[in-house]
Formats: C-alpha cells, sequence, structure tokens
C-alpha cells in the first residue's frame, strides 16, 4: 500500500533501552492528530533525519500506537554508532523532533487462516510483535526470530496455540539459522498465512522459494520480503529490489 507523502512532525516523549541492541522511542505531540493509522501490522513509515549532508530517510515499523497516551513507539536496532537512526534513537532526548511519512503497510492476520507462520530477524521482530498481539485468541501458530544471542529475547505476546522460537545468530551470516530452523519446522495440515522478513538474500533467495514453491503457499497468502540487504544501504537496497523485480517480471513485495 503506497504511502502518503504527507509529514507528521512528532516530539519525542522518551526513550526506553529494551536490550544492549534495541531501543524504543515513543513519539507525540500534536502530530498524533495527523497520523491516521493503516490497520496493518506491518504498518511502516519513513523517519527524516537531519544530518550535516542533509536529511536521510530510513523505513521503520511502528510497534504500537497508545491513543490514551497519544504516542506512537518505533523500536530501533542499535549497534553503536553504525548507521543513522540506531545513533540517533541512542542519544534522543524528550522534545527532540522527528518527521515522519506515512503510514504504509500490507500485511494483518486473516482470521480464517488454519494457522500461521511469521519468521524474520531484528528489523522484522515490531512488526512480528505486532502481528501476535492481533492474533484471535485461539489462533495456531509458529513464530521464529533471529537475534544476537539470548541477551536480545524480548516477552512477546502471543496466543497460547502459537509457539516462538527465539533463533541465535552467533557468527553465522545474518539469515543463516533463521532459514535453517524454519526449514527443519514441521509443516502443520491447513491453510497458512505466511509473514517472513528480514535479510534480504535470505528471505527473497532462498527462503520465499521454498515457502511459494516447496510449500505451494499462494502469493496474497504470503507477504515474503526483505527489509534490509548485507552490505548495502536503505538507497542500494530499493535498487537491488527493483533490479530483482525487473528479472524475476513481478513485484518483489515489501516496504518501498
Amino acid at each position: 500500500m503506497p504511502r502518503p507523502r504527507v509529514p507528521h512532525n512528532f516530539i519525542v516523549q522518551r526513550t526506553q533501552r529494551l536490550t544492549d541492541h534495541l531501543i524504543r522511542v515513543h513519539l507525540g505531540g500534536p502530530a498524533f492528530d495527523t497520523f491516521q493509522p493503516s490497520g496493518f501490522t506491518d504498518a511502516y513509515v519513513k523517519l527524516q533525519f537531519p544530518g550535516p549532508d542533509g536529511d536521510t530517510v530510513r523505513t521503520y515499523t511502528v510497534r504500537s500506537i497508545d491513543p490514551a497516551a497519544r504516542e506512537i513507539a518505533i523500536d530501533f536496532v542499535y549497534h553503536g554508532d553504525e548507521g543513522v537512526a540506531g545513533p540517533w534513537a541512542a542519544a534522543a532526548q524528550p522534545g527532540d523532533p522527528l518527521t515522519m511519512f506515512g503510514p504504509g503497510g500490507a500485511y494483518a492476520p486473516r482470521p480464517e487462516a488454519d494457522w500461521h507462520l511469521l519468521a524474520g530477524d531484528d528489523s522484522a521482530l515490531p512488526a512480528i510483535a505486532a502481528a501476535c498481539a492481533a492474533l484471535p485468541a485461539d489462533a495456531r501458530g509458529r513464530v521464529f526470530v533471529e537475534v544476537g544471542s539470548a541477551a536480545d529475547e524480548l516477552d512477546v505476546d502471543r496466543p497460547a496455540g502459537v509457539t516462538l522460537t527465539w533463533v541465535h545468530r552467533g557468527d553465522a551470516a545474518p539469515g543463516e539459522n533463521l532459514v535453517a530452523a524454519v526449514r527443519a519446522e514441521p509443516w502443520p495440515d491447513g491453510r497458512v498465512q505466511v509473514f517472513i522478513h528480514g535479510e534480504a538474500q535470505a528471505v527473497m533467495h532462498t527462503l520465499r522459494p521454498y515457502i511459494r514453491k516447496e510449500r505451494g503457499v499462494p502469493a496474497d497468502w504470503a507477504s515474503v520480503s526483505g527489509y534490509w540487504r548485507l552490505g548495502r544501504t536503505e538507497e542500494g537496497f530499493r535498487t537491488w529490489k527493483r533490479e530483482l523485480s525487473d528479472q524475476e517480471g513481478e513485484p518483489v513485495g515489501g516496504r518501498s
């Protein structure tokens, strides 16, 4: 779903250090009145970070919206000085401004699915957690999340019939252990709805063929795409996705 190009000028209310590598920023202020939720659990926004060489735009998932507090929460993966958004989140203070565009989105759990498969890495954890919270109480499903180590695990609210497996990356390449875990999981009977996002090489070249071809999940029941690409900036990743879409003759999906 295309994102509206309407700026929302939010103000940082507070921040939370969830783990050593994950920071939650709560945004509020008058812009809360202009922000219209998309209705999707993978709702994403474009965040505009000012810098000495001009503004830098990065894409992030809305983790939650709190109408009572009039706040939007966004989780940032943080690895020291690496990147633009993570260091900004680590240094953010109440009162700091942040311009946002959106939201877009395309996925939400279907209540008529017999079971759900959700998988991804740190970058997909906010969308996965939001989807788990939106599942019906009687939902069945399998969830796999790849993180650096046990120190990066979080509590994720989910129905009793949904199992969660934390996959530790360790020294493996991003997505390598996630791919192995998903492929090794027994495949239940019934119609499945799939949401898999993360490092593009692992997701697009390995898990998407497994889901679409080996398991036969139709495109409208499978949201499978990359959120990022190892070794590429977001601008470079968008170019990579366009090239892949041209090669395959169909849209590759995901945030754009």
